[in-house]
């Protein structure tokens, strides 16, 4: 006899995990299945581990700077596998706490892989064969996967994908980055302070193409100061591989030239997990990988949901969990407001870091709005150069009209940090004259924030 629910989760990612525990605080039943890790992707091979490495890369450039903060470091140097190896017991650390909170709420875990039959039905293939669940409320949440394009498949030798680059089976010595989106400029940023002759290759005009072209821009100069080598309106047509080399057929301008790596990452997208789950049969509608849903996830389907990464763009941690905290809520019967898009930030943790919420200049003035925009540089800010983190900015976006906080946008030392302040302010539709009547604390860097608000209506004191 299947075994009932009133809830199946089927992923447990940060989307998963999350909708799992709320919906058991809320008083139902609940199962999660999980096929590989509990975490998922953004806690053992993407979001946690990729930041401890992040931040070994940002420490060793650090000791290489001490002289700057008089001090004395000699024979600096680092242990790659060491390393590698701190990052994946952050990542056996998390996966332990989620284990841990599953376990609190009395969430049934099961590990195998799931199908749906039929409506309200689950099967799970497990080490000891096959289980039947059933439940009047489904959530999907089985995430997503690295792009592959054809003829630039990774061979976990000399073209990665995130897995290989989180666990690398050397030091590259000479890297090609393919795409500038947040996973690649972040390993581009991590191997390359750490020593790699890197390069990156974006097919859109400029890197971090999601971004406003100021930060941008001003992201891109920091990078080929730090050696990069950055190559805009760009495409690697192939691959042609050989011993302990790679040969990129790379087309700029209409001209196709070759180089030289032993290393490739490719960081160009993500494809939805919707394979085998059995969704096109139940009459689930699928565009380009992704499951399409309502505001609140629902799929059309009664009683299933589809939210984080396979529910589509942006493909974030923070935007899944909100949504399984949404769908939870809405199962268990409250009145949950649906996630906004527009109004999730977007952090990339290279060096400098970038952060953003709400929309750019250009997309403000694309949408009919007259705008109001400020700036203002963390030279002028002296919490930062205190740190020796002078190189950033800030920059806001309002409707001159009402004075509504359109967009944020920050360039610099830990902006993904600073950003939540701008996302409140959106959240509680702060206008300009909130903001500008903010006392913000000195020295901190958030004085920054306060002032690109000023310095958007003539009012800036520091610039």
């Amino acid at each position: 006899m299947a075994k009932a629910f009133d809830v199946i989760v089927i992923g447990a990612g940060p989307g998963g995990y999350v909708a799992a525990i709320r919906g058991a605080q809320l008083g139902l039943k609940v199962a999660v299945i999980e096929r590989e890790n509990l975490g998922g992707i953004c806690l053992n091979w993407g979001c946690i581990p990729t930041k401890a490495l992040l931040r070994s890369s940002e420490v060793f450039h650090l000791m290489h700077r001490a002289k700057e903060f008089g001090l004395s470091a000699g024979n600096i140097d680092y242990d790659l596998p060491a390393v590698v190896k701190r990052s994946r017991g952050v990542a056996k650390q998390m996966e332990g706490g989620v284990k841990h909170l599953l376990k609190k709420n009395k969430v049934e875990v099961i590990l195998g892989d799931a199908s749906l039959p039929a409506k309200g039905k689950v099967t799970v293939k497990t080490d000891k064969g096959s289980e039947d669940l059933t439940a009047k409320h489904i959530i999907i949440a089985t995430g997503a996967r690295a792009r592959e394009l054809p003829g630039l498949e990774a061979d976990g030798d000399l073209v990665w994908t995130y897995r290989h680059a989180l666990n690398p089976p050397r030091m590259p010595k000479k890297l090609l980055v393919i795409g500038s989106g947040a996973i690649g400029i972040e390993f581009a940023s991590f191997y390359n302070t750490l020593g790699a002759d890197t390069t990156v290759v974006e097919v859109m005009d400029r890197v971090l193409p999601v971004e406003d072209a100021d930060i941008s821009s001003f992201a891109k100069k920091q990078f080929v100061k730090q050696g990069m080598k950055i190559m805009e309106k760009t495409m690697v047509k192939k691959l042609d591989r050989a011993k302990g080399k790679v040969t990129a057929h790379i087309e700029a301008g209409g001209k196709v030239t070759t180089q030289e790596f032993d290393t490739v990452i490719s960081a160009v997208g993500i494809v939805g997990n919707t394979e085998g789950l059995g969704l096109e049969a139940l009459g689930v509608k699928i565009d380009r990988t992704h499951v399409v849903t309502d505001e609140y996830c629902r799929t059309g389907v009664d009683g299933l949901y589809a939210i984080g990464d396979i529910a589509g763009a942006p493909w974030l941690a923070h935007k899944a969990s909100h949504e399984g905290v949404m769908v939870a809520e809405l199962i268990a019967g409250g009145d949950p407001h649906p996630v906004k898009p527009e109004s999730i930030a977007g952090c990339t943790y290279c060096h400098p870091q970038v952060a953003s919420v709400g929309l750019t200049e250009a997309k403000a003035k694309e949408a009919g709005y007259d705008v109001k925009v400020g700036k203002f540089p963390f030279i002028g800010n002296g919490k930062a150069v205190a740190l020796g983190e002078p190189e950033g900015m800030v920059k806001t976006v309002f409707d001159a009209k009402t004075g509504e906080l359109l967009g944020a946008h920050m360039v610099g030392a830990e902006v993904t940090e600073l950003i939540q302040g701008y996302v409140i302010g959106r959240q509680l539709e702060t206008t300009e004259e909130d903001l500008m009547n903010t006392v913000f604390p000195h020295p901190t860097l958030s004085e920054m924030m306060h002032e690109s608000v000023l310095e958007a209506y003539g009012s800036a004191i520091h610039i």
